[in-house]
């Protein structure tokens, strides 16, 4: 796999689903990143639309996944994964740090799509959010539940203190 300016494992992929948005692809074992699955049922149901199978009245991914938020939340877990692999010590502080910044960068887009009355995050794409953050951590060959344990923070919350969505 060949390595960017930064020399880490990475490969520029094309353009994310047509959007213009670069996507970066590192040699991940098995985290993949939840806009993902959403941009994959969006366009599954744009098909099902498309041949008549679905009603128009029964179609819910375009509204509970806008464009906007895909996109907005891929920059923001690119960035995060860039993050992450960039950390030359794993302090806990700069892990904390890097977990803080991607929190906040998702509060911020939760909260501008909820302000412009568009749905923001769900139950359910919270918590592969969070289980996206756990899981991308212990990839990164952190151990999650021992910074937690370090740091008072119930298993399972590492983005919890920070998150508003």
């Amino acid at each position: 796999m060949a390595a960017d300016d930064s020399g880490f494992p990475s490969v520029l992929a094309g353009m994310w689903h047509g959007t213009g948005v670069p996507a970066r692809v590192y040699d991940r074992l098995v985290v993949r990143r939840p806009n993902g699955k959403w941009q994959e049922k969006v366009e599954a149901e744009a098909a099902e639309l498309a041949n008549g199978s679905l009603s128009p009245d029964r179609a819910y991914a375009s509204v509970l996944w806008p464009e906007s938020l895909r996109v907005s939340t891929d920059a923001a877990l690119a960035a995060f994964e860039d993050e992450l692999h960039a950390l030359v010590s794993s302090s806990d502080a700069k892990i904390l740090g890097t977990v803080q910044r991607l929190v906040v960068a998702l509060n911020k887009i939760n909260d501008q799509h909820v302000r412009s009355g568009q749905t923001g995050y769900e139950t359910d794409e919270r918590e592969e959010l969070c289980d996206y953050i756990d899981a991308s951590l212990e990839e990164s060959g952190i151990d999650v539940q021992a910074l937690e344990a370090r740091h008072g923070i119930e298993h399972g919350e590492i983005a919890g203190q920070w998150r508003d969505w």
